[in-house]
């Protein structure tokens, strides 16, 4: 397997992450030799090497800031805020301060009246929860994270919140907004930075189970308006807390780590499946990715007080995948649960194991959580794999980023697709987010399988086609999506289309082959969460 990186990875990888005159291995040296090695020095040199083959990624933040004065590299916040003025002021003074130190934020918002409730000390009325989480999306529209990138943000509410139904409808916007916002990613439009989910709880499921339960009506609405602009807009997606999860409804910007305690944070680390050769030093890597993350929780630096005092109590990991899809193909396994992998992930549950004993010998508390899979967008890239638990994209498609202050695009063949094809295997026959589109249930059930090894959640996007293309019914879409949900943590739909400046456009094999690795200038495109939803 090569070590090389292709155009692609190099050009992310220098762009976003290397210092200068920095190349990978001294990346992975900086990076270790900052977090782990004044902790766990006698696991550095093989954690540098996992990470220097790839083999294990740390987090973005990680490999941005490790080493430098402000070394906050954990990634998100997870927030409440209260129904006051000074839950109000307090939420904002948490976001800016969040997001100028590079933190994405999720906010949930149950806990605030409805618009047009009375206020008793002003004797006005409320403006509702969705008044301030738009005022929150106009901060991250002007706030760069960490001055360098643009605010990753979510907001959550809760199905049977009196304003649910306005939520749905937040993000359809009119006409002349999505002509402008096709014209110019910049044109601002109605919480277009912002992750917008509906969340279900166990109140939910007995209401639409009872036909006698008084939220019967209610939640059945509810579920239905959502299911609807899912398949048109992608907007909201849905937040699943129950059973033994029940009360765990705050999340990140991109809703894989999950708490019940406002002012938690991410930490967050993958280990890339396509490259690890078997699952005896699977086995090994997973222990030394979790010690990695346990000393990052002693290393990194938090936005304000308060999140240290979460950190301290709960201390989250999230170490993901990536490379599921690709570890599959290779193997000529279909993109559903597989009884060879099992045995892989029951390695990957043993973190939380591995966690104990780090914490113990560390003298610190243990982290009451220990796996989530992120989307692990530009990381997959540099580790050239798939991301997170997502398939290969498609064979060949053109991607668009920002580069400084200007889109480009480059067509890209995909790295799993172009390593079977080398290996004699057509990539048009290997399942692809843009071929499972058309069969949703596929991709639902598999994700249903892989939480059973994840404890917090697993950020997914289901791709699907436009609209007019669907072959399935909302019905049908519906049904199928509510078998699966109680077994999910949460779920976002992006049905083609859907929102403008999207950064992925398939496009045939033989067309990419020609332009691959030439970097193309553009003007009103963006790259990795369009509109606030983070797909592959």
């Amino acid at each position: 397997m090569t070590t090389e990186f292709g155009p692609l990875a190099k050009a992310v990888y220098e762009q976003k992450y290397a210092m200068p005159g920095e190349t990978w291995p001294d990346t992975a040296k900086r990076v270790v030799d900052a977090v782990m090695r004044p902790y766990l020095p006698e696991l550095a040199d093989d954690t540098e090497r996992a990470i220097r083959e790839r083999k294990f990624l740390p987090g973005g933040r990680y490999l941005f800031a490790s080493g430098k004065p402000l070394h906050q590299t954990q990634n998100c916040l997870l927030l409440d805020v209260e129904d006051s003025r000074e839950g109000w002021a307090d939420l904002m003074r948490r976001v800016t301060a969040g997001l100028m130190s590079g933190a994405g934020i999720g906010v949930v918002y149950s806990k605030l009246r409805p618009k047009g409730a009375h206020i008793n000390g002003t004797g006005g009325e409320s403006t509702g929860p969705l008044a301030l989480m738009q005022m929150v999306n106009e901060a991250g529209r002007h706030i760069r994270q960490g001055g360098a990138r643009r605010s990753a943000i979510w907001a959550g509410l809760h199905w049977n919140h009196p304003d649910a139904m306005e939520f749905i409808r937040l993000k359809d916007w009119p006409d002349e907004m999505r002509a402008a916002k096709e014209a110019d990613f910049d044109s601002p439009a109605t919480m277009d930075g912002t992750n917008i989910s509906v969340i279900l709880d166990d109140k939910f499921f007995a209401a639409c189970e009872n036909t006698e339960d008084p939220d019967h009506s209610r939640a059945c609405d509810v579920y239905w308006s959502a299911v609807e602009r899912m398949l048109s807009t992608g907007e909201p997606g849905f937040s699943v807390d129950v059973v033994e999860n029940a009360g765990e409804h705050l999340r990140n910007a991109c809703t894989e780590v999950t708490s019940r305690d406002d002012n938690d944070i991410c930490n967050l680390g993958s280990l890339n499946l396509a490259r690890i050769g078997s699952k005896e030093e699977f086995a090994n890597l997973v222990r030394l990715a979790t010690a990695f993350l346990i000393c990052g929780s002693l290393y990194s630096l938090v936005p304000y007080p308060e999140v240290a005092e979460t950190r301290e109590h709960n201390r989250r990991l999230g170490l993901g995948l990536m490379g599921v899809a690709e570890w599959l193909a290779v193997r000529g396994k279909a993109y559903a649960p597989d009884y060879e992998l099992g045995t892989w992930l029951m390695e990957y549950e043993r973190s939380t194991e591995h966690a104990a004993e780090f914490a113990a010998q560390l003298g610190i508390s243990c982290p009451v959580k220990t796996r989530a899979i992120a989307p692990a967008g530009t990381i997959s890239i540099i580790a050239e794999t798939t991301s997170g638990m997502e398939p290969m994209f498609a064979a060949a498609y053109k991607r668009r980023y920002a580069k400084g202050d200007t889109w480009v695009h480059q067509y890209v063949i995909d790295g799993t697709a172009q390593r079977l094809a080398d290996a004699g295997i057509d990539p048009d026959e290997v399942d692809s987010a843009y071929s499972l589109a058309r069969t949703p249930y596929r991709r639902l059930r598999f994700q249903a399988w892989l939480q059973t090894f994840v404890d917090h959640g697993i950020s997914s996007t289901i791709n699907l086609p436009s609209r007019d293309e669907q072959e399935f019914s909302v019905l049908d879409f519906g049904e199928m999506l509510y078998e699966c949900l109680p077994y999910l943590r949460g779920i976002t739909a992006y049905p083609d289309g859907a929102r403008g400046g999207q950064p992925l456009t398939v496009v045939p094999y033989a067309e990419a082959k020609v332009w691959e690795g030439v970097e193309i200038e553009e003007v009103g495109n963006e790259s990795a969460c369009v509109g606030g939803v983070c797909g592959v």
